[in-house]
């Protein structure tokens, strides 16, 4: 079948390329000349047969909303818009509901896979209405790894649905991703401890813990021993913290999605406020000596000890 794909970046561009190799057409456009294979949205729709399917890769957020209000004036009825990227789920039915007008349908899709799945294939999240899902379906197939159809790909339900699970599923990362941190951390701090790289490898194979994710932390180490060129300071893709919000929404006590979410924060403070705070009441209600920048003492007060 044909496909028009909009944005090519890491994972757009392998997926064009993943979807080709399996026998289909795809015609990319981006702003950047040099990956797009047409100039221009309103040249990828007059290339494509009708009815067509157009898949967004872009960020979500702003460029979305434009890219759809864009299509839905320049696509026809019984065409199909598929939101591959990271949006918001309530903004999905907005635009189903806009493109609609139109009689054009809309899809929204998490894709999980990272820059690996041109190699190994993506995880496929699907909310929208079984008509669409179903036309779309040979791109499906052709994104998910081979020989896991069933594993690797699920319609969750009516519009909005797919991006709800993968907004889930990235705060589970967080989470996960934050778990094996600090368990390298605490291996790192133990002189018993001589092979910390060694000790997770080991923890890749056969154990509960094993995972894809440590595989990759395994693979970092390797590349360079102690992280010594990676900073401490971490962004966050804004899911981590719609997964938080629905929690409270549905008072689910998301303990360590939270946490893991709040570290992040942390590491991106120089000095942390907060705990400056805390040792300034230390010292105010119980005399503790307080520690400057360069770790020396400043001095107790005389308050007692509460």
């Amino acid at each position: 079948m044909q496909l028009g794909l909009v944005g090519l970046g890491k994972m757009g561009a392998n997926m064009r390329t993943r979807i080709r190799a399996a026998g289909h057409e795809v015609i990319g456009y981006d702003p950047r000349p040099e990956v797009a294979d047409v100039d221009s949205l309103e040249s990828l729709v007059s290339g494509l047969d009708a009815p067509r399917v157009v898949w967004l890769m872009v960020p979500a957020g702003d460029i979305t909303r434009s890219t759809v209000s864009a299509l839905a004036e320049l696509l026809s009825e019984g065409d199909i818009v598929v939101d591959g990227g990271n949006s918001h789920y309530s903004d999905d039915s907005p635009h189903a509901d806009l493109l609609g007008v139109h009689g054009v349908g809309f899809v929204d899709c998490g894709v999980s896979g990272g820059v690996w799945g041109l190699e190994n294939g993506y995880g496929l999240m699907v909310g929208g209405s079984a008509d669409d899902v179903a036309t779309v379906m040979p791109v499906f197939d052709a994104l998910r790894p081979s020989g896991a159809r069933e594993d690797s790909f699920v319609h969750v339900g009516p519009v909005g649905a797919g991006h709800y699970a993968k907004m889930v599923h990235n705060g589970v990362e967080y989470g996960l991703m934050h778990a094996y941190a600090e368990g390298y951390e605490l291996l790192e701090a133990e002189p018993l401890i001589e092979d910390v790289t060694g000790t997770l490898r080991a923890w890749t194979e056969g154990t509960v813990v094993r995972s894809w994710l440590l595989e990759l932390l395994v693979r970092a180490l390797e590349a360079d021993p102690g992280l010594a060129q990676i900073s401490d300071y971490t962004t966050d893709s804004g899911e981590g913290r719609w997964t938080v919000e629905e929690a409270i929404k549905h008072a689910v006590p998301a303990n360590v999605i939270s946490a893991a979410l709040f570290a992040r924060f942390a590491s991106r403070q120089d000095e942390s406020p907060a705990l400056k705070a805390v040792s300034a009441l230390r010292n105010q209600f119980g005399g503790h000596a307080v520690i400057d920048a360069a770790g020396q003492s400043v001095g107790e007060t005389s308050t007692p000890d509460a």
